[in-house]
């Protein structure tokens, strides 16, 4: 049986053995420039490159990257769905091409992992009226020993890369390789068209040879390649598995969930499902929490996503009839033993990521206790006016459905997210109104605004003073992201004409020399004297632009204010602001303490 730890380490030396620089992996939370909170690809963090900037390592490459996706989070529960995934990949930016990849991918899959080539199938581009049919990648898969049978041509939908929407973007056809789970066909037509199942996609080659254009396509000068192969869904093909809660990755938790729940692995669908969700989305967790810009569960962006998962593992552990505090101990085989040579941060970061699963269950049991109540009297008192009503009248329709106001209450005053009442109702076979749910918080977030409209920004007053030391703050966030990492956010801001309490989440305390850093960087963009622009832009298109900052978009195409500092800070903000950075002052840092677990607050004045 190939082991996950193994199986990264023949994908990096492979290529390193062609000439590729492992680059490591990045960050799993995304940077605000793709406009997603994760990244959610292998390629993604490489698409400057792809786009044309030098890498400073080189132009083949190679890494294994982890990936959050919480798009299909309802599907988490069966054999083949996780919201954490690796992907291995390798890239060529403006070096080799075709005849080397298809070798290379060749290569490996026969050689290394042991494939048949007569059982290997490829796909490539059949080719439209604005590109041409790839028989290139064809020729050089029929060379290297693929039956010619097992070559099929498939349409743009199929094997083709590119950026919807773009212009002037590279993208081009792909290569995706297949192989059969076994060998008997469901009939005598059973190839990798068929949606039996019976052929599994374990991989991909994204050849960029072409610019788009407003209309058509045009050949790049440059051209790359884009690899990309599931670690997670290639583990379970090679160990001969059709699940991938089986694999090493989540062997050692099943085991252990096993042991304190009393049941066993694949009896009950029930418990089953419990299991692989309680093991995902702890995993996934432990990720977030464990990262370089590590987020914390909250109610808004990233934070919000992180709490649905740890919330959702929590109820489930109830569900399978074990204690929440179980999480940890699937938490410490995750660090301890499945990722600790790939990710070494997540054993540097261990306590604290043990102490954050340990609030949230603590939080979300109190919060559990009492919703739950409510929402069984919301159930009950539906039921109880059903039978009333039905005794009264023969003809009565029966209400299946909570009430937009009544989920809300349940979110508002209990902490329930939307999606648990939706889960919960979902199992006594109703509904929820979502659009009431969705006016209900609208109405709330206008009166939140209105109450808030004399304080935005965290001042206390609006005036000359106060609105420079607004500006102060955003300089001095920008110093903290350039420091600890852009998934450093504010978490709460005071002004008043004496001075600026900014509160941030850092998961230490700030060292003399790094409070002298950060109090170097605001004095240095203040004496470069930088003009603070406003703009107005979609949201959307903010994000894409790179701004960032508290905010809650109503839609994506909500227009919002921009105030940049050139070279150093591009944030959505109601303002006010100073118009030019030279006006604030000298910054001078009087106090960095605790504000709350996890939590730094800086306090400081201009002078």
């Amino acid at each position: 049986m190939i082991t996950s730890k193994e199986l990264r380490e023949k994908w990096i030396k492979f290529y390193e053995s062609k000439g590729h620089t492992n680059i490591g992996a990045v960050s799993l939370i995304g940077d605000g420039t793709t406009g997603v909170m994760f990244n959610v690809a292998g390629m993604q963090p490489l698409m400057p490159y792809l786009l044309g900037k030098k890498h400073p390592m080189g132009t083949r490459l190679c890494n294994v990257q982890g990936c959050v996706r919480t798009v299909d989070i309802d599907s988490v529960g069966d054999a083949t769905h996780f919201t954490f995934f690796e992907m291995m990949g390798n890239w060529s930016l403006g070096d080799y091409f075709k005849k080397e990849k298809t070798k290379w991918s060749f290569e490996l899959l026969t050689e290394v992992f042991g494939f048949d080539k007569d059982k290997i199938c490829s796909t490539v581009f059949e080719g439209n009226e604005s590109a041409p049919r790839d028989e290139e990648t064809a020729n050089y898969l029929k060379e290297l020993g693929i039956k010619p049978e097992n070559i099929f041509y498939l349409d743009k939908s199929n094997n083709w890369w590119e950026l919807e929407g773009t212009v002037g973007t590279p993208c081009g056809p792909d290569n995706e390789w297949f192989y059969p789970r076994h060998d008997n066909p469901c009939c005598d037509t059973c190839d990798v068209n068929c949606d039996c199942g019976r052929y599994v996609e374990i991989g991909n080659d994204v050849y960029m040879q072409y610019k788009k254009l407003e209309n058509g396509y045009e050949e790049l000068e440059n051209k790359n390649v884009d690899t990309g192969f599931g670690l997670d869904r290639l583990l379970l093909f090679l160990n001969g598995l059709d699940d991938g809660y089986k694999t090493d990755l989540f062997a050692d938790t099943i085991k252990h969930l096993e042991n304190v729940s009393g049941k066993k692995y694949g009896e009950n669908a029930e418990d089953t499902k419990a299991m692989r969700i309680i093991a995902d989305h702890t995993r996934t967790s432990v990720m977030l929490i464990g990262d370089i810009k590590g987020i914390l569960p909250s109610n808004t962006g990233a934070g919000y996503i992180l709490r649905r998962l740890m919330r959702r593992a929590i109820r489930y552990c109830k569900n399978l009839g074990i204690d929440a505090t179980e999480m940890l101990a699937v938490a410490k085989i995750f660090i301890e033993k499945i990722y600790d040579e790939a990710y070494p941060l997540l054993v540097e970061k261990e306590d604290y990521i043990l102490d954050e699963i340990t609030k949230e269950i603590k939080k979300f049991e109190t919060a559990l206790l009492s919703g739950m109540k409510e929402f069984d009297k919301c159930v009950n008192g539906m039921q109880r006016k059903n039978a009333f009503m039905s005794e009264k009248d023969p003809n009565y329709v029966p209400e299946t459905q909570i009430s937009g106001k009544q989920a809300f209450r349940l979110y508002d005053t209990f902490g329930f997210p939307l999606e648990l009442t939706i889960e919960l109702a979902n199992e006594k076979g109703l509904s929820v109104d979502e659009e009431g749910f969705n006016n209900a918080f609208k109405e709330h977030q206008e009166l939140s605004k209105a109450q808030a409209s004399s304080a935005k920004g965290g001042l206390t007053e609006r005036t000359e003073v106060t609105t420079n030391y607004h500006t102060a703050t955003h300089i001095m966030l920008a110093g903290l992201r350039k420091m600890f990492g852009t998934g450093t956010e504010q978490k709460g801001s005071n002004i008043t004409e004496e001075r600026l309490r900014f509160d941030f989440n850092l998961d230490h305390k700030m060292t003399e020399e790094e409070i002298k850093e950060l109090q170097d960087f605001v004095n240095d963009v203040i004496s470069k004297k930088i003009d603070v622009v406003r703009s107005e832009m979609p949201y959307n298109k903010a994000v894409e632009e790179g701004a960032y900052g508290v905010f809650n978009a109503e839609s994506d195409d909500q227009v919002v204010s921009i105030y940049t500092i050139d070279g150093v800070d591009k944030q959505i903000c109601g303002g006010p602001h100073a118009k030019n950075t030279g006006d604030l002052g000298q910054f001078i840092i009087k106090k960095e303490e605790s504000s709350s677990s996890g939590i730094r607050r800086i306090k400081a004045i201009l002078k």
